[in-house]
């Protein structure tokens, strides 16, 4: 297959071939599944539909793709109060399987970057950064829980790069509000946690972790990597410059979690920039269910 003329394009093509199949260039098989999906002219922006074959991935799960979108999204993947990039283990090969890029950011003070002082605002610049640094372009930014609230302020603040947004059963940022002025339980206790723990809000116990459609596996990875979270991060205000629901997004509500999103969130979704997805799982989907969230995530980039 020539590189050449659509160079990128068709360079993307074979190599999702090549992942989706486990054929090689020079194979009559993959000359003929390439020239299916790819053709001589720009495919960025065309959503091809193909029936490929079932894709083992290194966690023993078997995934059959259903759809290439030949402009390469570059999926980044924040996960939420004190976990890392590694809470994105079973949902980024999936991407990159598929064709993308996906890139699992952990947010400063938190698992690898444990004693770096950070702010919400800092967690807003690791975000921008990172997509600058990489001058990733079609972003689909995905943020999970607490990092909702930098993730939409990171969206805006990427400009064209930005595809869409993606918020994971998460907080949605309102401008001069923090994520402890709208805890769920008042302020005043999460305040008093984070006081009482050093100024950190303490790490995940198996007990967070009950009711949410998780093995007892899965809750010891979560708990085992979770770090104490930067306290200064929770309860600095948002800082927006538009409204949020200008932004492409699409919000994704695990139901064991609660049946119904929060208010504020429900009245973003009447924008129509805005599009529910319910997942039938808890609060931490990327261990629960990774690979219908990495099909959803596929959607989103297609929209």
């Amino acid at each position: 297959m020539d590189g050449g003329g659509a160079g990128g394009d068709l360079d993307a093509v074979a190599a999702f071939v090549a992942a989706a199949s486990g054929l090689a260039p020079g194979d009559g098989d993959f000359e003929a599944l390439a020239t299916k999906w790819g053709t001589a002219d720009r495919v960025i922006g065309k959503t091809v539909w193909a029936e490929l074959p079932l894709l083992p991935l290194g966690s023993g799960a078997v995934v059959r793709p259903l759809r290439y979108v030949a402009a390469m999204t570059e999926f980044v993947l924040v996960a939420g109060a004190s976990l890392g990039s590694w809470a994105w283990d079973e949902v980024a090969p999936q991407l990159r399987a598929a064709g993308h890029g996906a890139h699992a950011l952990t947010l400063s003070g938190l698992a690898e970057k444990q004693g770096v002082p950070a702010g919400q605002q800092t967690h807003v610049q690791d975000i921008v950064d990172e997509v600058e640094r990489l001058d990733l372009r079609d972003v689909v930014l995905v943020g999970h829980s607490y990092s909702g609230i930098p993730v939409g302020q990171a969206a805006e603040r990427i400009g064209d790069r930005l595809a869409r947004v993606v918020f994971v059963d998460s907080d949605v940022p309102t401008h001069g509000e923090s994520f402890v002025s709208g805890w769920w339980e008042g302020s005043a206790k999460l305040e008093a946690s984070i006081a009482g723990n050093g100024g950190f809000w303490a790490p995940l116990t198996a007990a967070d972790c009950d009711g949410q459609g998780l093995t007892d596996e899965q809750i010891a990875r979560i708990v085992g990597g979770s770090t104490p979270h930067p306290g200064a991060s929770l309860a600095e205000p948002a800082v927006l410059t538009r409204p949020l629901g200008e932004l492409p997004a699409t919000y994704i509500k695990c139901l064991l979690d609660g049946a119904e999103p929060s208010d504020d969130v429900a009245e973003l979704l009447t924008s129509k920039h805005w599009r529910l997805v319910e997942m039938d799982t808890g609060h931490w989907p990327m261990f629960s269910q990774p690979t219908e969230l990495a099909r959803i995530f596929l959607d989103a980039a297609g929209e």
